[in-house]
């Protein structure tokens, strides 16, 4: 049926690139199916080890890194930190592993990953996590980051946080989402993007997940609080 004349022209955005690194093939095939079923969704490349994902990256550009953790030669960790230190404009990094309490997970969230997925999530869980760290968002366990941060805390002077900033960093901290903390502030939701930005801006953090990793460090935030 031809377009109605004057009707507007709907362009759709682009589907989410994503890379899958995992040294296991059948993890490999079992998250592409996954991701292949969804429209918004593509993966454009894969890799068995971190040491192959520089040149993933170039040959695919995605704007998200599903990668394992634990892998034989360069571990997911190692593969964070290049890719954050290396590339002007790296994908988001989600973590796959099989155990939440991983002090490898930690590490390359501290590092600057977007956030962390286990293997045994369940196939929509897997498709939400890659939308939320595709839409600048970060995937946080709070109960695990808790834990994490609790058995690698390193106290320091807090951040000169104004007490918005505070409460947002604290809700942040939750797990809640801009519109989330919006919505429990009862402010516009680019208000909050602006106390984000300043929170994160005062931690040196990359983004919301070192920026809650902080705060359980220096003890802003207190574990099992």
């Amino acid at each position: 049926m031809a377009r109605p004349r004057g009707a507007p022209v709907v362009n759709a955005a682009p589907p989410v690139r994503v890379a899958v690194v995992d040294d296991e093939a059948l993890v490999r095939v079992g998250l592409t199916a996954i991701l292949s079923t969804a429209a918004d969704l593509t993966v454009v490349g894969e890799a068995a080890d971190g040491a192959e994902v520089p040149p993933l990256l170039a040959r695919t550009r995605p704007d998200v890194l599903l990668m394992d953790v634990r892998m034989p030669r360069i571990d997911g960790l190692q593969a964070t930190r290049h890719v954050l230190a290396t590339s002007p404009s790296p994908p988001r990094i989600l973590m796959i592993t099989t155990f939440e309490h991983d002090e490898y997970v930690y590490a390359a969230l501290h590092a600057g990953a977007s956030g962390f997925l286990l293997k045994r999530s369940r196939p929509e869980e897997i498709l939400a996590a890659v939308r939320v760290v595709a839409a600048g968002e970060s995937l946080l366990f709070p109960a695990a980051i808790r834990r994490l941060a609790a058995a690698y805390a390193r106290p320091a002077p807090p951040a000169a946080l104004t007490e918005r900033e505070g409460e947002v960093l604290r809700l942040m901290a939750d797990g809640l989402s801009n519109a989330e903390i919006a919505g429990r502030l009862v402010l516009g939701v680019e208000t909050v993007k602006t106390h984000v930005g300043n929170v994160l801006a005062k931690l040196g953090a990359r983004d919301r997940t070192q920026a809650v990793i902080a705060a359980y460090e220096t003890g802003f935030v207190v574990p099992g609080s």
